[in-house]
């Protein structure tokens, strides 16, 4: 039985394994030259996984309901979870080999670009361990969803669909408190700290004061605000009662006063000095406070986050085991 599920994967196996073959070739053969090639490998590595998931998982048993093949395969002597644990097992360890063998061949190739900019958790989701997590949890998910639907394609497009979904919520919601971030007190720097709105409209909160993010190599920060003694955030009543000015032409209308590289402008002298004077009375009372992942927390994190989606994928396949021995 096992050989029988090893020879159903074995074609798409080592397609994929070729795949990945060339692209360490494409790779080697840029001599980590060109920074435009390290952003679509690492978007690879992010897609890969899905893509497991909706043409590996999603048709692993809805093609087999779909055509009806099943009423052969769970005629014979091997049970049917059984049979679905075999195969299960065989092209979802499959899965992960091929999206872990990615990561490590991305992971080695922009090692020096991802050391010299200092940023190791800006590709996070695309290097080391986590994307073989990535890949059980689609995998599993994917033929959870062709057991519920038993159409391949319906469950194809819900496989990609529920696996970007869950990749979002995860980044945006769990994986900023999976380890209890690290807070800095920090006094507001006039010097560094402008006026503006981050984020996209619609969804861009109110302007305010914006202060520049620490120089802290390596680490993420996944929030910068600013509060009093008593934990309350800056409020927009607060900030125009000190700043009347603010964001009516007395120095407002800029994310940062200070170009940094970073896309913020310079402001005209006048403006960047009523914003000195501004952030100096706000400071009076108020303070940065900067949560974060130190840089040490990088490999817990990464286990951490593995754990969690190898985990999520055993309880798919528990149900569907469930769902498979329930079929009629």
């Amino acid at each position: 039985m096992i050989w029988l599920a090893w020879r159903q994967a074995r074609a798409q196996t080592l397609i994929a394994l070729t795949a990945v073959l060339g692209v360490a070739i494409v790779a080697f053969v840029d001599g980590r030259t060109s920074t435009m090639l390290r952003m679509w490998l690492s978007v690879l590595v992010i897609v890969v996984p899905g893509l497991l998931g909706a043409f590996w998982g999603a048709p692993l048993v809805a093609a087999e309901l779909e055509s009806g093949s099943f009423r052969l395969a769970w005629t014979q002597d091997v049970s049917r979870v059984r049979w679905l644990a075999l195969r299960l097992a065989v092209s979802g360890l499959a899965g992960m080999a091929v999206a872990g063998l990615l990561s490590w061949v991305v992971t080695w190739w922009a090692g020096p670009l991802d050391r010299a900019g200092l940023d190791q958790f800006g590709s996070f989701d695309s290097r080391d361990i986590v994307p073989a997590g990535y890949a059980a949890f689609a995998f599993a998910l994917g033929v959870l969803c062709g057991v519920q639907l038993r159409r391949t394609v319906p469950a194809m497009a819900v496989t990609l669909a529920g696996f970007t979904a869950a990749r979002v919520a995860f980044r945006l919601l769990a994986r900023p408190v999976l380890l209890p971030p690290v807070s800095a007190a920090l006094a507001l720097d006039p010097a560094t700290t402008g006026y503006g709105s981050s984020g996209f409209l619609p969804l861009a909160p109110p302007p305010g004061l914006q202060p520049a993010a620490p120089d802290l190599p390596n680490a993420w920060v996944t929030s910068i605000g600013i509060v009093n003694g008593k934990g309350d955030g800056l409020t927009g009543s607060v900030l125009a009662g000190n700043c009347p000015g603010i964001g009516r032409g007395g120095g407002g209308g800029i994310v940062n006063p200070f170009a940094n590289g970073s896309g913020h402008v310079s402001a005209p002298p006048g403006v960047a000095d009523t914003m000195h004077a501004c952030v100096a009375r706000i400071a009076a009372t108020y303070h940065e406070l900067v949560t974060y992942q130190p840089a040490s927390r990088y490999w817990p994190l990464q286990w951490e986050e593995l754990a969690v989606f190898v985990v999520a994928a055993l309880l798919f396949a528990v149900a569907c085991a469930w769902r498979v021995r329930r079929i009629g």
